[in-house]
Protein backbone atom coordinates (compact mmCIF):
# COMPACT_ATOMS: atom_id res chain seq x y z
CA UNK A 1 0.00 0.00 0.00
CA UNK A 2 1.43 3.60 -0.67
CA UNK A 3 2.40 5.75 2.31
CA UNK A 4 -0.03 8.29 3.37
CA UNK A 5 1.19 11.48 3.85
CA UNK A 6 1.90 11.47 7.60
CA UNK A 7 3.85 8.03 6.87
CA UNK A 8 5.93 10.23 4.29
CA UNK A 9 6.75 12.70 6.55
CA UNK A 10 7.44 10.29 9.20
CA UNK A 11 10.11 8.65 7.14
CA UNK A 12 11.98 11.42 5.90
CA UNK A 13 12.22 12.84 9.86
CA UNK A 14 13.51 9.71 10.42
CA UNK A 15 16.08 10.09 8.06
CA UNK A 16 16.80 13.76 8.15
CA UNK A 17 15.65 14.88 11.58
CA UNK A 18 12.55 17.02 11.75
CA UNK A 19 14.52 20.13 11.31
CA UNK A 20 14.85 19.73 7.50
CA UNK A 21 11.23 18.90 7.05
CA UNK A 22 9.07 21.24 6.08
CA UNK A 23 5.40 20.90 6.78
CA UNK A 24 3.53 24.23 6.77
CA UNK A 25 0.36 24.00 4.92
CA UNK A 26 1.08 27.82 3.30
CA UNK A 27 5.12 26.85 2.41
CA UNK A 28 3.47 23.26 0.95
CA UNK A 29 1.04 25.85 -1.17
CA UNK A 30 3.73 27.76 -2.57
CA UNK A 31 6.04 25.00 -3.25
CA UNK A 32 2.83 23.42 -5.15
CA UNK A 33 3.80 25.65 -8.28
CA UNK A 34 6.47 27.88 -10.08
CA UNK A 35 6.34 31.09 -11.88
CA UNK A 36 4.64 29.65 -14.72
CA UNK A 37 0.99 30.38 -12.38
CA UNK A 38 2.35 33.64 -10.74
CA UNK A 39 -1.39 34.61 -11.38
CA UNK A 40 -2.46 31.93 -9.01
CA UNK A 41 0.08 32.33 -6.11
CA UNK A 42 -0.59 36.53 -6.61
CA UNK A 43 -3.91 35.26 -5.89
CA UNK A 44 -3.94 32.72 -3.20
CA UNK A 45 -5.54 30.38 -5.50
CA UNK A 46 -3.54 27.05 -5.72
CA UNK A 47 -5.07 24.38 -7.95
CA UNK A 48 -2.30 21.78 -8.19
CA UNK A 49 -1.95 19.22 -5.38
CA UNK A 50 0.36 20.04 -2.94
CA UNK A 51 3.37 18.42 -1.96
CA UNK A 52 3.45 16.40 1.57
CA UNK A 53 6.29 17.58 2.67
CA UNK A 54 9.71 20.21 1.73
CA UNK A 55 13.09 18.64 2.27
CA UNK A 56 15.94 20.90 3.01
CA UNK A 57 19.13 18.66 1.89
CA UNK A 58 22.56 19.71 2.16
CA UNK A 59 24.86 16.90 1.12
CA UNK A 60 24.89 14.58 -1.82
CA UNK A 61 24.61 11.49 0.69
CA UNK A 62 21.33 13.41 1.94
CA UNK A 63 19.84 13.41 -1.18
CA UNK A 64 20.56 9.54 -2.04
CA UNK A 65 18.93 8.84 1.06
CA UNK A 66 15.85 10.64 0.60
CA UNK A 67 15.59 9.59 -3.21
CA UNK A 68 16.11 6.14 -1.88
CA UNK A 69 13.39 6.24 0.63
CA UNK A 70 10.84 7.84 -2.11
CA UNK A 71 12.22 5.16 -4.57
CA UNK A 72 11.37 2.25 -2.56
CA UNK A 73 7.70 3.75 -1.57
CA UNK A 74 6.82 4.77 -5.04
CA UNK A 75 6.68 8.83 -4.06
CA UNK A 76 7.25 11.49 -6.65
CA UNK A 77 10.04 13.99 -5.90
CA UNK A 78 10.31 17.75 -7.20
CA UNK A 79 14.18 18.77 -7.46
CA UNK A 80 14.26 22.65 -6.82
CA UNK A 81 17.21 25.04 -5.88
CA UNK A 82 16.84 28.34 -7.23
CA UNK A 83 12.86 28.61 -7.34
CA UNK A 84 13.61 30.67 -11.05
CA UNK A 85 11.31 28.31 -13.02
CA UNK A 86 9.13 30.06 -15.47
CA UNK A 87 7.23 26.88 -17.19
CA UNK A 88 6.05 24.61 -14.82
CA UNK A 89 8.73 22.83 -14.00
CA UNK A 90 7.98 22.77 -10.28
CA UNK A 91 4.73 21.83 -10.05
CA UNK A 92 3.60 19.00 -7.93
CA UNK A 93 1.30 17.45 -10.13
CA UNK A 94 1.24 14.02 -8.34
CA UNK A 95 -0.28 14.45 -4.50
CA UNK A 96 2.07 14.08 -1.58
CA UNK A 97 5.01 14.43 -3.62
CA UNK A 98 8.42 15.39 -2.07
CA UNK A 99 10.22 18.45 -2.67
CA UNK A 100 13.44 18.45 -2.36
CA UNK A 101 15.25 21.67 -1.96
CA UNK A 102 19.15 22.29 -2.62
CA UNK A 103 19.80 25.77 -2.03
CA UNK A 104 21.38 24.98 1.03
CA UNK A 105 23.66 23.48 -0.98
CA UNK A 106 25.73 26.16 -1.67
CA UNK A 107 29.83 25.84 -1.58
CA UNK A 108 31.58 26.94 -4.57
CA UNK A 109 34.60 24.16 -3.90
CA UNK A 110 37.34 25.01 -6.47
CA UNK A 111 38.04 27.46 -8.63
CA UNK A 112 40.68 25.84 -10.87
CA UNK A 113 42.83 28.91 -12.50
CA UNK A 114 45.46 26.34 -14.66
CA UNK A 115 42.47 24.17 -15.84
CA UNK A 116 39.84 26.92 -16.38
CA UNK A 117 37.22 25.59 -14.86
CA UNK A 118 34.82 25.61 -11.61
CA UNK A 119 33.28 23.49 -9.81
CA UNK A 120 30.09 24.43 -7.15
CA UNK A 121 27.34 22.71 -5.41
CA UNK A 122 23.84 22.53 -6.82
CA UNK A 123 22.70 25.51 -4.40
CA UNK A 124 25.41 28.21 -5.44
CA UNK A 125 23.69 31.08 -7.45
CA UNK A 126 24.90 32.05 -9.94
CA UNK A 127 25.74 35.60 -9.44
CA UNK A 128 27.68 34.29 -6.19
CA UNK A 129 29.92 32.31 -8.61
CA UNK A 130 30.30 34.91 -11.15
CA UNK A 131 30.96 37.44 -8.95
CA UNK A 132 33.62 35.45 -7.23
CA UNK A 133 35.18 34.69 -10.41
CA UNK A 134 35.54 38.36 -11.64
CA UNK A 135 37.09 39.74 -8.48
CA UNK A 136 39.99 37.15 -10.11
CA UNK A 137 39.21 38.18 -13.55
CA UNK A 138 37.41 35.06 -15.12
CA UNK A 139 33.55 34.84 -15.62
CA UNK A 140 31.51 31.82 -16.64
CA UNK A 141 30.16 33.11 -19.67
CA UNK A 142 26.53 32.78 -19.01
CA UNK A 143 23.92 35.08 -18.05
CA UNK A 144 20.17 34.24 -18.35
CA UNK A 145 18.42 37.15 -17.19
CA UNK A 146 17.84 35.11 -13.82
CA UNK A 147 21.17 34.81 -13.25
CA UNK A 148 20.29 36.91 -9.51
CA UNK A 149 17.91 33.89 -8.85
CA UNK A 150 19.09 30.73 -10.51
CA UNK A 151 21.66 28.36 -9.04
CA UNK A 152 23.44 25.83 -10.56
CA UNK A 153 21.70 22.96 -10.36
CA UNK A 154 18.79 24.20 -12.05
CA UNK A 155 20.85 25.58 -14.79
CA UNK A 156 22.06 22.82 -15.88
CA UNK A 157 18.76 20.19 -15.18
CA UNK A 158 16.82 23.33 -17.47
CA UNK A 159 19.37 23.11 -20.46
CA UNK A 160 20.18 26.60 -19.94
CA UNK A 161 20.79 29.50 -22.20
CA UNK A 162 22.78 33.05 -21.35
CA UNK A 163 22.48 36.57 -22.85
CA UNK A 164 25.94 36.14 -24.13
CA UNK A 165 25.67 32.50 -25.62
CA UNK A 166 26.68 33.84 -29.10
CA UNK A 167 29.77 33.73 -27.91
CA UNK A 168 30.28 31.36 -25.34
CA UNK A 169 27.29 29.09 -26.12
CA UNK A 170 24.31 27.35 -23.42
CA UNK A 171 25.07 25.53 -20.61
CA UNK A 172 25.69 22.63 -22.59
CA UNK A 173 28.54 24.28 -24.01
CA UNK A 174 30.28 25.67 -20.71
CA UNK A 175 29.32 21.81 -18.59
CA UNK A 176 32.44 20.23 -17.69
CA UNK A 177 31.41 17.49 -15.16
CA UNK A 178 28.24 16.83 -13.17
CA UNK A 179 27.67 14.53 -10.18
CA UNK A 180 23.62 13.59 -9.32
CA UNK A 181 21.86 11.07 -7.61
CA UNK A 182 19.53 8.98 -9.20
CA UNK A 183 15.95 7.93 -8.23
CA UNK A 184 17.44 4.33 -6.38
CA UNK A 185 19.71 6.26 -4.36
CA UNK A 186 23.11 5.84 -6.62
CA UNK A 187 25.27 8.59 -6.80
CA UNK A 188 27.00 9.38 -9.76
CA UNK A 189 30.07 11.60 -10.75
CA UNK A 190 31.19 12.64 -14.43
CA UNK A 191 34.48 13.33 -14.73
CA UNK A 192 35.91 16.66 -15.47
CA UNK A 193 37.33 16.13 -18.81
CA UNK A 194 37.17 18.34 -21.76
CA UNK A 195 35.71 15.74 -24.02
CA UNK A 196 35.11 11.96 -24.46
CA UNK A 197 34.26 9.39 -27.39
CA UNK A 198 33.46 6.58 -26.15
CA UNK A 199 29.85 6.22 -27.44
CA UNK A 200 26.86 9.28 -26.80
CA UNK A 201 28.02 12.31 -24.23
CA UNK A 202 27.16 11.27 -21.08
CA UNK A 203 26.96 14.59 -19.62
CA UNK A 204 23.82 15.19 -22.26
CA UNK A 205 21.87 12.34 -20.54
CA UNK A 206 21.95 14.31 -17.36
CA UNK A 207 21.88 17.87 -18.73
CA UNK A 208 18.67 19.22 -19.68
CA UNK A 209 16.95 16.14 -18.11
CA UNK A 210 14.30 18.68 -16.26
CA UNK A 211 14.70 16.77 -13.15
CA UNK A 212 13.06 13.74 -14.52
CA UNK A 213 15.76 11.56 -14.57
CA UNK A 214 17.90 12.53 -11.68
CA UNK A 215 18.57 15.07 -9.10
CA UNK A 216 22.03 17.01 -9.65
CA UNK A 217 24.10 17.97 -7.31
CA UNK A 218 27.75 19.17 -8.41
CA UNK A 219 28.48 20.77 -11.72
CA UNK A 220 31.98 21.98 -13.07
CA UNK A 221 31.91 24.98 -15.63
CA UNK A 222 34.77 26.51 -17.54
CA UNK A 223 35.51 30.10 -17.04
CA UNK A 224 36.70 32.67 -19.33
CA UNK A 225 38.98 35.80 -19.29
CA UNK A 226 37.04 38.74 -18.04
CA UNK A 227 37.82 42.32 -20.00
CA UNK A 228 35.28 44.20 -19.85
CA UNK A 229 37.22 46.92 -20.67
CA UNK A 230 36.91 45.91 -24.13
CA UNK A 231 33.25 45.37 -24.81
CA UNK A 232 31.77 47.37 -27.26
CA UNK A 233 28.30 48.42 -27.69
CA UNK A 234 26.22 48.60 -30.94
CA UNK A 235 22.74 50.04 -31.57
CA UNK A 236 20.58 50.64 -34.79
CA UNK A 237 16.95 50.98 -35.63
CA UNK A 238 15.41 49.54 -38.63
CA UNK A 239 12.46 49.02 -40.82
CA UNK A 240 11.32 45.53 -40.63
CA UNK A 241 12.33 41.94 -39.07
CA UNK A 242 13.49 40.29 -42.06
CA UNK A 243 16.12 43.08 -42.73
CA UNK A 244 17.24 42.53 -39.30
CA UNK A 245 17.10 38.52 -39.54
CA UNK A 246 19.28 38.90 -42.54
CA UNK A 247 21.90 41.42 -40.81
CA UNK A 248 22.30 38.54 -38.31
CA UNK A 249 22.54 35.82 -40.33
CA UNK A 250 25.80 37.89 -42.71
CA UNK A 251 27.20 38.52 -39.43
CA UNK A 252 27.40 34.95 -38.00
CA UNK A 253 28.07 33.52 -41.65
CA UNK A 254 30.78 35.75 -41.79
CA UNK A 255 32.04 33.42 -38.55
CA UNK A 256 31.72 36.59 -36.44
CA UNK A 257 30.65 35.91 -32.35
CA UNK A 258 29.30 39.01 -30.60
CA UNK A 259 28.41 38.39 -27.27
CA UNK A 260 25.32 40.15 -27.45
CA UNK A 261 22.81 39.82 -31.16
CA UNK A 262 19.32 40.57 -30.39
CA UNK A 263 16.53 41.94 -32.91
CA UNK A 264 13.76 43.33 -31.47
CA UNK A 265 10.29 44.15 -33.24
CA UNK A 266 8.68 47.30 -33.18
CA UNK A 267 6.11 46.10 -30.20
CA UNK A 268 8.71 44.50 -28.09
CA UNK A 269 11.31 47.34 -28.67
CA UNK A 270 8.62 49.85 -27.79
CA UNK A 271 8.38 48.04 -24.38
CA UNK A 272 11.97 48.41 -24.00
CA UNK A 273 13.20 51.38 -25.78
CA UNK A 274 10.05 53.80 -26.43
CA UNK A 275 12.61 56.40 -26.02
CA UNK A 276 14.46 56.03 -28.70
CA UNK A 277 12.72 53.25 -31.03
CA UNK A 278 9.87 55.10 -32.67
CA UNK A 279 7.53 52.70 -33.88
CA UNK A 280 11.13 51.03 -35.72
CA UNK A 281 12.59 47.61 -35.17
CA UNK A 282 15.88 47.70 -32.88
CA UNK A 283 18.83 45.91 -33.64
CA UNK A 284 21.70 45.59 -30.88
CA UNK A 285 25.05 43.84 -30.99
CA UNK A 286 28.37 43.58 -28.46
CA UNK A 287 31.58 42.62 -29.01
CA UNK A 288 33.95 41.46 -26.19
CA UNK A 289 37.03 39.31 -25.32
CA UNK A 290 40.82 40.16 -26.11
CA UNK A 291 40.84 43.55 -27.37
CA UNK A 292 41.87 43.10 -31.04
CA UNK A 293 39.20 40.14 -31.05
CA UNK A 294 36.51 42.79 -30.00
CA UNK A 295 37.66 45.49 -32.22
CA UNK A 296 38.13 43.16 -35.45
CA UNK A 297 34.11 41.76 -34.07
CA UNK A 298 32.99 45.21 -34.25
CA UNK A 299 34.45 46.55 -37.23
CA UNK A 300 32.57 43.55 -38.88
CA UNK A 301 29.72 44.62 -37.68
CA UNK A 302 29.77 48.26 -38.74
CA UNK A 303 30.59 46.98 -42.19
CA UNK A 304 28.00 44.92 -42.68
CA UNK A 305 25.24 46.88 -41.16
CA UNK A 306 26.65 49.87 -43.14
CA UNK A 307 25.21 48.10 -46.38
CA UNK A 308 21.44 48.89 -45.17
CA UNK A 309 20.66 52.12 -45.55
CA UNK A 310 17.60 52.03 -43.42
CA UNK A 311 19.54 51.33 -40.35
CA UNK A 312 20.30 54.39 -38.42
CA UNK A 313 22.85 54.10 -35.63
CA UNK A 314 21.54 54.83 -31.68
CA UNK A 315 23.65 56.67 -29.14
CA UNK A 316 25.79 53.74 -27.32
CA UNK A 317 24.69 55.77 -23.75
CA UNK A 318 21.22 54.19 -24.51
CA UNK A 319 21.90 50.45 -25.39
CA UNK A 320 24.66 50.65 -22.28
CA UNK A 321 21.33 51.38 -19.49
CA UNK A 322 19.50 48.70 -21.22
CA UNK A 323 22.04 46.39 -20.90
CA UNK A 324 23.23 47.45 -17.36
CA UNK A 325 19.57 46.32 -16.38
CA UNK A 326 18.54 43.05 -17.73
CA UNK A 327 18.69 41.21 -15.15
CA UNK A 328 16.00 40.12 -12.68
CA UNK A 329 16.64 40.76 -9.23
CA UNK A 330 14.75 39.56 -6.01
CA UNK A 331 13.46 43.39 -6.09
CA UNK A 332 12.71 43.10 -9.73
CA UNK A 333 10.24 40.29 -8.81
CA UNK A 334 8.68 41.95 -5.98
CA UNK A 335 7.80 44.85 -8.04
CA UNK A 336 6.29 42.45 -10.79
CA UNK A 337 3.94 40.84 -8.00
CA UNK A 338 3.09 44.37 -7.30
CA UNK A 339 2.34 45.66 -10.54
CA UNK A 340 0.59 42.35 -11.54
CA UNK A 341 -1.83 42.38 -8.24
CA UNK A 342 -2.58 46.75 -8.99
CA UNK A 343 -2.95 46.11 -13.07
CA UNK A 344 -4.23 42.53 -13.67
CA UNK A 345 -1.97 42.59 -16.76
CA UNK A 346 0.30 39.59 -16.92
CA UNK A 347 3.02 39.02 -19.76
CA UNK A 348 4.82 36.06 -20.73
CA UNK A 349 7.92 34.57 -23.08
CA UNK A 350 7.94 31.82 -25.08
CA UNK A 351 11.13 30.76 -26.97
CA UNK A 352 11.10 28.79 -30.30
CA UNK A 353 14.18 28.19 -32.56
CA UNK A 354 14.49 28.23 -36.81
CA UNK A 355 16.98 27.90 -39.43
CA UNK A 356 17.47 30.88 -41.13
CA UNK A 357 15.35 30.63 -43.52
CA UNK A 358 12.26 29.87 -41.66
CA UNK A 359 12.64 32.39 -38.56
CA UNK A 360 11.28 35.04 -40.15
CA UNK A 361 8.04 33.06 -41.31
CA UNK A 362 7.69 31.75 -37.84
CA UNK A 363 7.42 35.04 -36.76
CA UNK A 364 4.62 36.53 -38.80
CA UNK A 365 2.67 33.74 -39.04
CA UNK A 366 2.80 33.41 -34.93
CA UNK A 367 2.07 36.98 -34.21
CA UNK A 368 -0.46 36.80 -36.30
CA UNK A 369 -2.40 33.91 -35.43
CA UNK A 370 -2.36 35.41 -31.85
CA UNK A 371 -3.57 39.20 -32.48
CA UNK A 372 -6.60 37.26 -34.69
CA UNK A 373 -7.40 34.27 -32.30
CA UNK A 374 -6.65 35.21 -29.03
CA UNK A 375 -9.09 37.42 -27.46
CA UNK A 376 -8.37 40.55 -25.41
CA UNK A 377 -4.91 40.14 -26.09
CA UNK A 378 -3.19 43.56 -25.27
CA UNK A 379 0.19 43.29 -26.94
CA UNK A 380 1.90 40.49 -28.68
CA UNK A 381 5.70 40.73 -30.10
CA UNK A 382 8.76 39.49 -29.95
CA UNK A 383 12.78 39.23 -30.10
CA UNK A 384 15.19 37.36 -31.60
CA UNK A 385 18.82 36.63 -29.23
CA UNK A 386 20.90 33.49 -29.05
CA UNK A 387 21.56 33.75 -32.91
CA UNK A 388 23.87 30.79 -34.39
CA UNK A 389 25.99 30.13 -37.98
CA UNK A 390 22.64 28.29 -38.83
CA UNK A 391 19.95 30.08 -37.63
CA UNK A 392 18.29 32.18 -34.44
CA UNK A 393 16.20 31.64 -31.65
CA UNK A 394 12.60 34.24 -31.30
CA UNK A 395 11.27 35.16 -28.08
CA UNK A 396 7.47 35.79 -28.08
CA UNK A 397 6.62 38.19 -25.63
CA UNK A 398 2.61 38.56 -25.07
CA UNK A 399 0.67 40.89 -22.46
CA UNK A 400 -3.03 40.09 -21.68
CA UNK A 401 -5.73 41.78 -18.78
CA UNK A 402 -7.14 39.84 -16.06
CA UNK A 403 -9.94 41.85 -15.49
CA UNK A 404 -13.26 39.74 -14.78
CA UNK A 405 -11.08 36.49 -15.33
CA UNK A 406 -10.54 33.88 -11.84
CA UNK A 407 -6.72 33.11 -11.39
CA UNK A 408 -7.69 29.24 -12.42
CA UNK A 409 -9.01 30.40 -15.46
CA UNK A 410 -6.28 32.60 -16.67
CA UNK A 411 -3.79 29.73 -17.91
CA UNK A 412 -6.67 27.90 -19.92
CA UNK A 413 -8.22 30.55 -21.04
CA UNK A 414 -4.94 33.03 -22.38
CA UNK A 415 -1.50 31.25 -22.01
CA UNK A 416 -2.07 27.80 -22.93
CA UNK A 417 -3.97 28.96 -26.54
CA UNK A 418 -1.16 31.48 -26.84
CA UNK A 419 1.74 28.18 -26.64
CA UNK A 420 -0.61 26.00 -28.86
CA UNK A 421 0.10 28.58 -31.71
CA UNK A 422 3.32 29.27 -31.37
CA UNK A 423 4.15 25.06 -31.00
CA UNK A 424 2.08 24.34 -33.97
CA UNK A 425 3.01 26.90 -36.08
CA UNK A 426 7.05 26.49 -35.01
CA UNK A 427 6.78 22.58 -35.82
CA UNK A 428 4.89 22.92 -38.89
CA UNK A 429 7.53 25.35 -40.24
CA UNK A 430 10.52 22.85 -39.37
CA UNK A 431 11.98 24.84 -36.30
CA UNK A 432 11.95 23.60 -32.45
CA UNK A 433 10.91 24.46 -29.31
CA UNK A 434 13.90 25.96 -26.67
CA UNK A 435 15.13 25.70 -23.10
CA UNK A 436 13.19 27.32 -20.15
CA UNK A 437 10.98 29.48 -21.94
CA UNK A 438 10.43 26.39 -24.18
CA UNK A 439 7.00 25.03 -24.37
CA UNK A 440 5.38 25.34 -20.76
CA UNK A 441 2.50 22.99 -20.17
CA UNK A 442 3.84 21.17 -23.85
CA UNK A 443 7.77 20.81 -21.88
CA UNK A 444 6.01 20.05 -18.42
CA UNK A 445 3.56 17.53 -20.24
CA UNK A 446 5.31 17.05 -23.42
CA UNK A 447 3.00 17.15 -26.31
CA UNK A 448 2.96 13.97 -29.35
CA UNK A 449 5.69 11.77 -29.38
CA UNK A 450 5.74 12.47 -33.40
CA UNK A 451 7.11 15.53 -33.19
CA UNK A 452 11.11 15.29 -33.46
CA UNK A 453 12.27 15.90 -29.25
CA UNK A 454 15.73 14.53 -28.07
CA UNK A 455 13.78 13.19 -25.39
CA UNK A 456 12.53 10.29 -27.53
CA UNK A 457 16.14 9.24 -28.07
CA UNK A 458 16.72 8.06 -24.82
CA UNK A 459 14.91 4.46 -24.01
CA UNK A 460 15.18 5.32 -19.99
CA UNK A 461 13.08 8.27 -20.05
CA UNK A 462 9.95 6.32 -20.90
CA UNK A 463 10.29 5.48 -17.31
CA UNK A 464 8.78 9.08 -16.97
CA UNK A 465 5.51 8.64 -18.88
CA UNK A 466 2.22 8.34 -17.60
CA UNK A 467 -0.22 5.63 -18.87
CA UNK A 468 -1.89 8.48 -21.47
CA UNK A 469 1.70 9.22 -23.34
CA UNK A 470 2.40 12.50 -20.77
CA UNK A 471 5.67 13.20 -19.85
CA UNK A 472 5.90 14.63 -16.16
CA UNK A 473 8.91 17.00 -16.92
CA UNK A 474 10.19 18.26 -13.50
CA UNK A 475 9.21 15.01 -11.23
CA UNK A 476 11.59 11.97 -10.47
CA UNK A 477 9.66 9.23 -11.19
CA UNK A 478 10.37 5.92 -8.91
CA UNK A 479 12.39 3.29 -10.92
CA UNK A 480 10.97 0.46 -8.93
CA UNK A 481 7.42 -1.07 -9.96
Amino acid sequence: MPLNREQIVEGIVNILGPEKVITDEQVLKESSIDRYRKYEDICGVYTQPIPAAVVNVESTEEVSKVLKFANENIINVVPRTGRSATEGGLETAVENSIVVDGSGMNKIIKVDIYNMQATAQCGVSLEELENNLREQGYTTGHSPQSKPLAQMGGLVATRSIGQFSTLYGGIEDMLVGVEAVFPNGKITRIKNVPRRAAGPDIRHIIMGNEGALCYITEVTVKIFKYMPENNLLYGYTLENMKTGFEILREVMVQGYKPSVARLYDPEDGAYHFSHFSDGKCVLIFMAEGPKGVAEATGSAIEEIVGRYDECKRVDTKLIKRWFDNLNWDPAKVAEERVEIAETQNLGFTTEVSGNWDIINDIYEVCVERIRNEIPDITLVGGHSSHSYINGTNMYFVYYYNLVDIKPEEEISKYHDPIQDIIVEETLKAGGSMCHHHGVGKHRTHFIKEEYESSYYMLETLKKAFDPNGIMNMGTIIPIKK
